[in-house]
């Protein structure tokens, strides 16, 4: 006689396997959904970014995107923000784009962090203040890079963060202070992603 299958289990898989649990395909879900939010505020900035085009990316319906993330805010909030000590994207490529939708959102308006930068360049407090939250950034980034001198690899990702949005918005530099987030972005998705795993050779 067979043993009875676990009710909350599932229907079985492939090879007899059961299906993931309701838990688990949610978060498989909620991952997928962040992985388009971050692509999408990368090349679109945060105001041209919608609901609608985030689910189309991730194949779901926008309602279900309202239900796990409830607002746009939210989802940017939750696609850009890794609380410190949480772990990055472990694949190269979604850290890319964690990162590159960060700067594609920061380049679409005036970024929150410019008057304290503003600051950094004349008083000490406010120098300090900055290095030890860029210090913090590039230790957690440093985690998450798989090649070799990977605290070297992180201080160049956020020096890369740090000046372009400072050259559009505070030096407002011909060409970079005209161009699109998303063309910005788009030349600087290989370099990022050869910095991340060590290769010069971008992802597909």
């Amino acid at each position: 006689m067979s043993a009875a299958r676990n009710p909350e289990a599932g229907p079985p898989g492939e090879a007899g396997r059961p299906r993931p649990s309701r838990a688990e395909r949610r978060r498989q879900t909620e991952e997928r959904i962040l992985a388009s939010a971050r692509r999408e505020f990368a090349e679109r900035g945060y105001e041209r970014t919608t609901i609608r085009g985030v689910a189309g990316a991730a194949g779901v319906d926008p309602a279900l995107v309202m239900q796990y993330f409830g607002s746009k805010d939210q989802l940017f909030r939750q696609a850009v923000h890794v609380p410190a000590g949480e772990e990055l994207p472990a694949e190269p490529a979604e850290f890319a784009e964690l990162l590159l939708s960060i700067l594609g959102v920061k380049l679409s308006g005036q970024a929150a962090t410019m008057p304290l930068l503003r600051s950094a360049f004349t008083h000490p407090e406010a120098t300090e203040a900055v290095r030890a939250s860029l210090a913090a950034q590039i230790a957690q980034g440093a985690r998450a890079i798989p090649a070799d001198d990977p605290e070297l690899r992180s201080a160049l990702l956020v020096a890369v963060l740090l000046g372009v949005t400072t050259g559009r918005h505070l030096l407002e530099l011909d060409h970079l202070r005209d161009a699109s987030p998303e063309q910005i972005t788009d030349l600087l998705r290989p370099a990022f992603q050869a910095l991340i795993r060590g290769s010069s050779e971008p992802d597909a």
